[in-house]
């Protein structure tokens, strides 16, 4: 006989847990709360457009997405490496020389980096390529800004680039995330591609959802579980519906939704949010950024500003050049999203001081108070097992691993693995 297993949560980790469960012969359900899968990880459509649920990207050298996702079937639009640094009346490319050749000599006479921290660069790169990406995560910890600081690396590179580029991955401009995160990254930006589904990032959880159906998994959305009663022999599950009793509960919620439902205190629940949005320029030409970011290095706000049709041009009709534009600042999340606005038509006009964007049109504003959990030094260390959600009671998302797509798909798996050993 079948054994039941309910998972709540119907994000990146509930996904993965519903698919490796039903593969393994259990009968599975998936409540999730809204009435699209993915989680975090979303589309939808505004005026003929495709946004994203802030501004995401998928690392294709991230072992858990190889092994998780067809990267064939999503249809692919890949970032060239490194990124566009920008100031008043002045944008200078600064790239990966080995992984883009067409941009090594404007990489190498960048003014914004000393030569010398472009080396140790290259060296940091060696490093990490022959380390296994988990034992990265077994080394000694410090934050990023120290650990760059030990390898020698100048207060110049530091603020020009990493800053604003690792801003943008870790939500902390002051580089004070643990250099775990900032290892496991720079190992993966140099080993694969930065990429977007030609879709929109919501093709991600279709992509997984369909995957666990086809295992056998049943996914019921527009369901939200209310509370988990751990029995000895089995768990009840009420939800704002009715309650049943199964064997096993994986809870894959946001971590706030989880530390609620199990009463683990491990779970960390301190998050660091962003404010994402979307404009669209009719008829603009491109930023000329060769489908790179733009990093804000003269100021913050925004940190962050991505011709995305550039990259993907099917997330827009016609020709219309498609922006996000990211803030950082816990300052603005109470501005006006005009006002926000604002500040990205101001950068771009001291960024491109011979061109016009007194048409960028506001689409829509994210406004995500919990983007991550916080990743200071050695938070990693204390993080819950999959096993410690209780009686009966697994975990799955990244709050058992590190903040990330990586994190939230292994734990989906290891979730799943352990249920059915224990089961």
């Amino acid at each position: 006989m079948s054994r039941s297993v309910v998972v709540v949560g119907g994000g990146v980790a509930g996904l993965v847990a519903a698919r490796h469960l039903a593969e393994g012969g259990a009968d599975v359900t998936v409540y999730e709360q809204r009435e699209t899968v993915g989680g975090r990880v979303r589309s939808r459509q505004t005026k003929g457009c495709t946004l994203d649920y802030g501004f995401q990207v998928l690392f294709t050298a991230y072992p858990a997405v190889r092994r998780e996702l067809d990267l064939d079937a999503l249809d692919l639009r890949a970032f060239k490496p490194g990124a566009v640094i920008a100031r008043p009346g002045q944008r200078s490319v600064l790239s990966d020389p080995l992984r883009d050749p067409n941009a090594a000599v404007e990489s190498l006479t960048n003014p914004e980096v000393p030569m010398v921290d472009k080396l140790r660069t290259l060296a940091l790169r060696r490093d990490l390529s022959v380390r296994e990406y988990e034992s990265l995560f077994e080394r000694p910890d410090s934050s990023i800004r120290a650990s760059l600081r030990e390898w020698g690396f100048s207060e110049r590179y530091l603020s020009n680039f990493i800053a604003p580029f690792y801003g943008g991955i870790t939500l902390d401009r002051s580089l004070g995330t643990s250099k775990r995160v900032f290892e496991y990254t720079f190992k993966a930006l140099s080993e694969g591609r930065t990429v977007v589904p030609a879709g929109g990032m919501g093709e991600i959880g279709r992509q997984l959802a369909d995957s666990a159906e086809a295992a056998g998994a049943t996914i019921e959305t527009g369901h939200a579980v209310t509370e988990l009663k751990p029995k000895r022999r089995h768990a009840v599950v009420v939800t704002d519906e009715d309650r049943r009793a199964v064997d096993a509960v994986v809870v894959a919620t946001p971590p706030t939704v989880a530390a609620r439902l199990t009463g683990n205190d491990d779970i960390p629940t301190e998050g660091i949010g962003c404010v994402t949005q979307h404009y669209r320029l009719p008829d603009g030409p491109p930023l000329d950024t060769g489908k790179r970011l733009l990093l804000n290095a003269a100021g913050t706000k925004p940190n962050t500003i991505v011709p995305i049709s550039e990259v993907a041009p099917e997330y827009t009709s016609g020709d219309d050049l498609l922006l996000n534009a990211t803030f950082l600042d816990e300052d603005l999340f109470d501005t006006s999203s005009k006002r926000l606005a604002e500040l990205t038509r101001e950068a771009l006009d001291s960024w491109y001081p011979e061109r016009s964007f007194e048409d960028l049109e506001l689409l829509e504003t994210d406004r995500i108070p919990f983007a991550q959990f916080a990743q200071p030094p050695g938070v990693h260390d204390s993080l819950p097992d999959v096993r410690d959600g209780g009686r009966r009671t697994y975990l799955a998302g990244e709050y058992t691993e590190w903040s990330s797509i990586q994190g939230a798909m292994k734990s989906g798996r290891e979730a799943a693995n352990a249920v059915l050993e224990d089961l």
